[in-house]
């Protein structure tokens, strides 16, 4: 829940993005959520439009929110550490698997086996 202290020396909008950081950190706001519009926002925590679309143009650039026009604002897949962390893991493979000259084929097919094996390593 966001909550914004009038008496704080940090400014509101920097307290709204602050805590969508966090609160994507932690996952209580997850990957692919819808956000509230500026105005229904900036209502709820009794602070201005403009803070609030500050706040939200600062989340997009850093790649936390991503705006999709009028269908609204989501937490962006990117923004996701889970996601960030799966991003990380399979460009590090994709680069082994190319070391090892494996065909992609087969290297998709050695993912997809160990999913199904429930991340044991084969025999």
């Amino acid at each position: 829940m966001i909550v914004i202290d009038p008496g704080s020396h940090i400014p509101p909008f920097e307290q709204l993005r602050a805590q969508v950081v966090d609160e994507v950190a932690s996952g209580a706001l997850a990957a692919g959520e819808r956000l509230p519009t500026v105005r229904r926002l900036a209502e709820d925590l009794g602070v201005a439009p403009g803070t609030v679309a500050r706040a939200y143009r600062e989340l997009e650039a850093s790649g936390i929110i991503e705006t999709r026009g009028r269908n609204g604002t989501f937490v962006s897949f990117h923004g996701d550490p889970a996601h960030q962390q799966a991003q990380r893991a399979a460009a590090a493979f994709a680069e082994q698997v190319r070391a090892l000259r494996l065909d992609a084929d087969e290297a998709l097919a050695l993912v997809a086996a160990a999913l199904r094996a429930g991340g044991t390593a084969p025999a």
